[in-house]
């Protein structure tokens, strides 16, 4: 009879393993190196530099600029204009974001259908993305104009009244909140359609099998999938609505009434640049800058836990 021998056991800890040949590491830093060099001189240096003046009232002609504590924050939160600005920028960016998530992903599920002339349309949906938001406030100036508009035009011709956008500012921020809008709605619309196109069909297979309704496939199958692609447009849009500049200083430059359509960021412009307070403009941006961070650090957890829990 043969006998089996046995492997006998190692006996000690594990052989430490070999760590990585010092031209991976030398080639990871030569990689990262110019990256962080940029982010350091284009982002995290201005960030701390507007952080130190917005203790400071600099006016932006001056050489020097005096120290003054917390004063610009207590002026701010003080301000009933501040007030207003910020219920703007928060009107302006939910229903941005809001509509360009709704609006992009209904376009995404029409257009990913096999229709005759889909590719050009797709191309004319994104389109207005690529163009420049100050000529697309010029040019939405004649469509929102009261007298000889195009929705003048169109309500006219239903026996409604047309709106003065600009003399009203609730109807002022509709007209920057549409314009953005269409500007935009190419950016979520491409993003939903590439997610829609790398979908799971067996999913679909077997939700039509098991006769599930229109409904609930798109909420407990399409919906699902999409999560991800959804947090990450939340998160994107987000942060380019809050920074919009372009559309309103060519369309109302923050008026009417004042700050009938002013945001954080077109405050920033006006207080540093218009009324020359270039500290009370870093006090302003630094705000912003917070508020942002707390948001983004909460959709970035919100998106981690939906992750685990898929």
């Amino acid at each position: 009879m043969s006998q089996i021998t046995t492997v006998p056991e190692p006996v000690g800890p594990p052989p430490r393993r070999r760590g990585r040949p010092i031209g991976e590491w030398l080639l990871a830093i030569g990689l990262l190196l110019p990256n962080l060099v940029l982010l350091i001189v284009f982002t995290y240096r201005p960030l701390i530099d507007n952080i130190r003046l917005s203790f400071t009232d600099w006016n932006i002609a001056a050489p020097l600029a005096n120290y003054i504590g917390l004063e610009n924050y207590r002026t701010w939160l003080s301000d009933p204009n501040s007030h207003l600005v910020l219920r703007n920028t928060l009107i302006f960016t939910v229903a941005t974001v809001g509509l360009s998530l709704i609006i992009g992903l209904a376009l995404a599920m029409l257009l990913d259908q096999k229709l005759r002339g889909r590719n050009l349309v797709r191309s004319a949906i994104f389109a207005p993305f690529v163009i420049s938001g100050a000529a697309i406030g010029i040019a939405f100036q004649f469509v929102f104009d009261p007298n000889f508009g195009m929705v003048h035009d169109l309500l006219s011709r239903v026996g409604i009244g047309t709106p003065d956008f600009y003399q009203q500012p609730g109807w002022a921020l509709v007209m920057v909140t549409a314009t953005y809008v269409w500007k935009n709605i190419g950016y979520t619309f491409v993003i939903y359609l590439a997610a829609l196109q790398g979908r799971r069909t067996d999913l679909d297979e077997a939700a039509e099998i098991d006769g599930a309704s229109a409904w609930q496939h798109f909420r407990r199958v399409l919906l699902p999938q999409l999560r991800p692609t959804t947090y990450f447009l939340s998160i994107t849009v987000l942060l380019s609505s809050v920074q919009v500049f372009d559309i309103i200083n060519v369309m109302t430059k923050g008026g009417p009434q004042g700050y009938g359509t002013t945001t954080m960021v077109y405050q920033v412009y006006r207080e540093t640049f218009v009324n020359n307070k270039a500290g009370y403009g870093a006090t302003v941006a630094t705000i912003m800058f917070l508020i942002l961070l707390v948001i983004t650090v909460v959709q970035v957890r919100v998106m981690d836990r939906g992750q685990r829990r898929d």
